[in-house]
């Protein structure tokens, strides 16, 4: 049985209480792991190109209030 197969049928025996206080674990656990990722994205210059264009595209004047 792999890491995931044992997870999916530990979660599936969760009672509805503990189905809810994992659900609010995960999320909370899911948001940091992508705040990370997103801040190692950030440090490392992948989303620099992406800014690039959108300044671009401002400066042009083809942008408008949001």
């Amino acid at each position: 049985m792999t890491k995931v197969e044992k997870l999916e049928r530990d979660v599936a025996a969760l009672s509805e209480t503990e189905l809810a206080e994992f659900r609010r674990w995960y999320a909370e656990f899911d948001a940091a792991v992508w705040d990370r990722r997103l801040a190692a994205d950030v440090a490392a210059g992948a989303l620099d190109r992406f800014a690039d264009e959108a300044l671009a595209e401002h400066r042009a004047g083809r942008s408008r209030p949001i």
